[in-house]
């Protein structure tokens, strides 16, 4: 059986997760952190454990071997998005330095869980650089685009292509508007998600012409989400296999859409482990191992 790393979209084979008992850990912390990480209300505790029940049953749904990020008293509730903190490659995970001053200790705690699962490390994201992992995409085994964002700076940038561009991984720079500012959670995958090797959900109104158009030359079919749809993260859509998609519930015309280009959907409520704190399904999960 052939896997990668190098992938947004094959079936999903082996995936780190944080659940709401290792990340929220209780009602107590959830109202001491919620607003000094700008979440748009305070998570309730039981609805969250109930929410990320159903998360983690559909992200399990082909099989998929689910890893555990520990709790950890040096992070805080922000670290249930495990995707951010860094990037798995063929090569060794790579470890991100984050963008946002809350979760600087992320990265350090979870190449230590990486460490422990005897999963090599092909390097760091050294200050002054940033990359969060929501900022970073494969869209081919050979192919990965980064966002230049608030999150994600010029410097950073550069470390990561000096890991990947000796081993023949052509890095994509995708330049990205201010938008709502330096607080907002604004990554690439904001409006980026690839569901297929030749299949993206994406949000037009924000995503630069240059990189569109390079979607288009690679024979990507683009599924549009629609304006009333970008808030409540439509265009964040998770594959679990070739368009077999788990998204968040409240996008009825984006999943229509999918549904239409042929994927199955799967969509999950997620009002208090996603909406409330800013991350959809991809941010929630960081796949590993996917079957090509």
């Amino acid at each position: 059986m052939k896997t990668t790393y190098h992938s947004e979209y094959h079936q999903l084979k082996s995936v780190f997760i944080k659940d709401v008992q290792n990340a929220f850990v209780s009602e107590k912390l959830l109202e001491e952190q919620w607003q000094e990480l700008h979440y748009l209300s305070q998570p309730n505790f039981e609805n969250s454990l109930k929410e990320y029940k159903n998360f983690e049953k559909a992200i399990q749904k082909n099989g998929a071997l689910i890893k555990e990020f520990l709790f950890d008293d040096k992070v805080t509730i922000d670290s249930i998005y495990c995707r951010d903190a860094s990037i798995a490659t063929n090569f060794g995970m790579i470890i991100c330095n984050m963008g946002k001053s809350g979760r600087l200790n992320e990265p350090e705690a979870q190449m230590q869980t990486y460490k422990n699962h005897s999963i090599p490390i092909l390097g760091i994201i050294e200050a002054p650089g940033t990359i969060e992992g929501g900022d970073v995409a494969w869209l081919d085994e050979k192919t990965l685009a980064v966002g230049h964002t608030y999150r994600t700076n010029e410097e950073g940038i550069m470390q990561l292509k000096n890991m990947l561009e000796p081993k023949g991984i052509e890095v994509i720079v995708v330049e990205l508007p201010h938008y709502k500012g330096t607080s907002d959670v604004f990554h690439l995958m904001s409006i980026l998600s690839p569901v297929d090797k030749d299949l993206a959900v994406v949000y037009s109104p924000l995503m630069p012409i240059k990189f569109r158009n390079q979607l288009l030359k690679r024979n990507y079919q683009l599924v549009e989400v629609p304006e009333e749809e970008f808030e409540s993260m439509g265009c964040n859509v998770l594959a679990i296999a070739p368009r077999d998609c788990l998204m968040m519930q409240g996008n009825p015309k984006t999943e229509k859409a999918l549904i239409q280009a042929g994927c199955t959907v799967i969509a999950y409520q997620g009002e208090h482990i996603s909406v409330y704190g800013g991350g959809g399904p991809t941010c929630l999960s960081r796949p590993l191992l996917r079957k090509l």
